[in-house]
């Protein structure tokens, strides 16, 4: 039997995907979240409704010692058989994080913590748990793209500078707006996506690593920092009208949850690794991200540099990147 770790898997999009899991070929599934009661409550439909097993995990991303800690709870239990075979990965948890700016614990900008480094850092963690042609998924976002529309009405995505990003606001500095800080983690997200991608192939690995752009969807948690007004407003027949009429790539969690789901686990996209999947308007589609998203050299130093900002230890890199490593050190 498989398992499947979602991030964020007790809601919006992530619960979405969880259901779909659930109710198609045996799959088991562990719930990592902030949330116990939500991730507790949202376990027992599952099991009730579907007859899965499912797992909690308690995971913060935007903490890297909550991190660690997932990723020793979730190797252990694939020790000790609490559960199956690691068969994928979706890092779907995120936030948009408007307001002044705040920052984790290990004092890096909350957004780029939350929705880049803290995945970062559990994917490194993991990979090497993962069953041969297993999958990371990650939920990215069209708005990383300044010459889309979504990308122009959320803000520009920054350099994809992992220091510069981590310490975005200190020593005086003015900060990113809460919506560029947004964007820019989503493009690192989609950068990691691809370069890991990269490093797999290297290395003759049969793992896939696959970038899953679920549209704009207002049903989700996206905007749960924003005032209650521009909640309410963002979820009106009205609003959505407006986005797709402006050409905002529209989602929903109707199409975009199934979409995910089989991107994660459906054979039909065993041959996805390093490619950004799209929902959009009720198609689901291979797609091209912003220009600036297929940047090799770019793409190595966001590496290089989240790997210094996580302290990526030597017994803590996967060994399925190792031969990668000494190749892209050869060149």
């Amino acid at each position: 039997m498989s398992t499947i770790l979602i991030t964020g898997g007790h809601s919006g999009l992530g619960l979405a995907v969880s259901r779909q899991l659930a109710s198609g070929p045996r799959t088991n599934l562990v719930l990592a979240g902030r949330n116990p009661d939500q991730m507790q409550v949202a376990a027992e439909d599952l099991r009730s409704r579907f007859g899965v097993q499912v797992t909690t995990l308690q995971l913060d991303l935007s903490s890297l010692a909550s991190v660690r800690a997932a990723a020793v709870s979730c190797k252990a239990m694939l020790k000790n058989g609490q559960i199956d075979s690691l068969q994928a990965i979706a890092c779907n948890a995120g936030g948009q994080f408007q307001g002044p700016i705040s920052y984790s614990q290990e004092g890096y900008e909350e957004t780029f913590a939350t929705n880049y480094l803290g995945h970062f850092l559990l994917v490194n963690l993991l990979l090497d748990s993962l069953s041969e042609k297993g999958r990371v998924v990650f939920t990215a976002s069209g708005t990383h793209d300044p010459a889309t529309m979504d990308g122009k009405m959320v803000g520009a995505a920054a350099e994809p500078d992992g220091v510069a990003l981590a310490n975005d606001g200190k020593n005086g500095a003015k900060p990113l707006s809460g919506g560029k800080r947004y964007t820019s983690s989503k493009l690192c997200t989609i950068m990691f996506a691809y370069e890991l991608d990269r490093k797999l192939r290297e290395s003759n690995s049969s793992l896939l690593s696959v970038a899953f752009d679920p549209g704009l969807i207002p049903e989700t948690g996206l905007t749960r920092t924003s005032p209650k007004f521009v909640q309410w407003l963002v979820r009106t027949s009205v609003m959505k009208w407006f986005f797709k009429h402006l050409g905002v790539t529209m989602g929903s969690l109707a199409v975009s949850g199934p979409a995910l789901a089989r991107v994660v686990a459906d054979p039909s996209y065993a041959e996805a690794s390093g490619k950004y999947i799209q929902s959009k308007n009720g198609s689901i589609i291979e797609a091209r991200s912003s220009e600036r998203s297929y940047d090799q050299t770019r793409a190595a130093k966001l590496w290089a540099d989240s790997e210094r900002l996580v302290h990526l230890e030597t017994e803590e890199h996967p060994r399925r990147l190792e031969e990668a490593e000494l190749i892209y050190a050869n060149r």
